[in-house]
């Protein structure tokens, strides 16, 4: 179905708490995610006249605009001088990242302890963007690839990277925590 018997609010309005949520695990800022979202829909609306509606609808659409809109952020963003004030240049901090703070997604990450969200927080963004797509939207293999414009065999092979790398990470959590049911041998 093309794009010009649908109407654009009807359509991509509803999921925008969704692409909100993706947004915020993505960028891990609040105002960062809203103007995320915000440029996205801008970018969506301008396009809307090429969407074709397929069976997934116009989630995964929305997802890849939102994905490559802060890939291409990040990229600005590594690219342009960063300003540092002297105090900044005689201490060197050793979180690089404290800045940010982590938020919720659908599973409700807000109720899950610190430990797991500084886990994948730590993923490095390629397998953080596949494992929250994969967890938290319940997107399939196809939705993620088409969303991340990556071959369903590097889905899978990042998905497996990123669940290794997070068992990893939390191994000692799990130890310490003694969380029933994982890494016990009957």
């Amino acid at each position: 179905m093309a794009a010009d018997n649908l109407n654009f609010e009807e359509v991509a309005l509803p999921h925008m708490e969704l692409v909100y949520r993706v947004a915020r695990r993505l960028s891990r800022h609040d105002q960062e995610a809203e103007d995320l979202v915000q440029e996205t829909y801008l970018k969506a609306f301008g396009a809307f006249g090429k969407f074709e509606l397929r069976e997934y609808g116009i989630k995964p659409w929305l997802l890849k605009i939102l994905h490559n809109t802060f890939l291409n952020r990040q990229a600005r963003a590594a690219k342009a001088p960063r300003a540092m004030d002297q105090q900044g240049l005689e201490a060197q901090p050793d979180e690089r990242d404290a800045q940010f703070s982590p938020a919720g997604l659908e599973i409700d990450l807000e109720q899950v302890d610190g430990e797991i969200k500084q886990a994948i927080d730590g993923l490095r963004p390629e397998f953080r963007s596949v494992i929250l797509l994969w967890a938290t939207m319940e997107l399939s293999y196809q939705e993620i690839a088409d969303v991340l414009e990556t071959p369903i065999g590097t889905v899978m092979s990042r998905l497996h990277r990123a669940r290794q790398q997070l068992s990893q990470l939390l191994a000692k959590y799990v130890e310490a925590n003694r969380v029933p049911g994982v890494n016990e041998r009957t």
